[in-house]
């Protein structure tokens, strides 16, 4: 399999949705079956334990089952992977990155130190200890929104020279202003943007693909999204106007109610109706009930019929 650089690491990305039994368990036969769709939709790649993945609320068994499972599903389907290896303790990244570095992902992600936010001279000795146990395998910074460091396009161009194996990033991406500085800035790295902006962030010459929500609702129509972008942004950019209005009618009051980044995710997924993970996230974080979907999903496929394969 390719290794991952800043130069092919691109396009739509899939998360795997934790599945979680009324117990809190983790229900691996739902797991196993979802990556089986992933594997076979045409998609750039995936990867284990973003916020949807729950990657904060596993045991350090749980991490290395679920990992396992990916790396076995992926080889054998030839699509590139990335792990997950990330937790708000940094001994524990390090430890996840040292106990599945055998696995051959195509690339480590990993976030900042959560508990006390490192200052820049502390990033860079976080980054360079986590790549030197990561090697050869890159590595991707996930820097989301509620992330307690709060990194600059600048601070990313830093890092990038510091952090030879840092390829890639996720970034909450922001207006004109950010993209701007992004392009002046001109970090060797692949930039991915929020799933449901993906089409400005192209159309500003800046990113690269998506870890992408968008990919919750359905992978298949956001793998054909991406697509569309390479050969008809203007068509691509109408469809992110109407994902914005969905996205304002139906997803941001749920957000304003306070519910959390995965239940949101796992919402989309059950929207999209491809894969039986449910609504459910773990203890001690509240779920958006079921019979939520159905009202959603005939507003979706008004919306965004694009995205509604099922």
């Amino acid at each position: 399999m390719e290794q991952l650089s800043a130069q092919n690491l691109k396009g739509t990305w899939c998360t795997m949705l934790l599945p979680v039994r009324a117990d809190n368990g983790i229900d691996y036969q739902l797991l196993e079956d979802e990556l089986d769709i992933l594997c076979s939709a045409g998609i750039s790649g995936i990867y284990s334990n973003g916020t949807a993945g729950e990657f904060f609320n596993q045991t350090e068994s749980e991490f290395d089952s679920i990992n396992q499972l990916l790396a076995q599903k992926c080889s054998q389907s030839g699509i590139p992977f990335q792990i997950g290896a990330s937790h708000m303790s940094p001994l524990i990244s390090l430890e996840r990155i040292r106990r599945s570095r055998s696995l051959k992902p195509g690339a480590f992600q990993v976030i900042m130190p959560d508990w006390v936010a490192p200052n820049p001279d502390e990033q860079v000795n976080f980054l360079k200890v986590i790549a030197e146990e990561a090697f050869p395998i890159p590595l991707v910074l996930y820097h989301v929104g509620h992330t307690k460091t709060v990194l600059k396009p600048a601070d990313f161009g830093r890092l990038a020279l510091e952090i030879p194996s840092l390829i890639g990033i996720k970034v909450g991406a922001g207006g004109a202003e950010w993209y701007t500085a992004m392009l002046k800035e001109n970090p060797p790295l692949s930039v991915f943007v929020p799933g449901h902006k993906l089409a400005t962030g192209v159309k500003e010459g800046v990113a690269s693909g998506a870890y992408s929500n968008m990919a919750c609702i359905h992978p298949q129509a956001a793998q054909q999204w991406y697509l569309l972008m390479q050969e008809d942004l203007p068509a691509a950019l109408e469809m992110e106007q109407r994902i914005t209005q969905f996205f304002d009618q139906c997803i941001l009051p749920l957000h304003f109610k306070g519910y959390s980044d995965m239940a949101l995710d796992k919402f989309l997924a059950a929207i999209g109706g491809w894969t039986a993970v449910g609504t459910r996230v773990r203890w001690p974080y509240q779920s958006i009930d079921q019979q939520e979907v159905s009202a959603v999903r005939k507003i979706g496929r008004k919306l965004i019929p694009e995205f509604f394969l099922v």
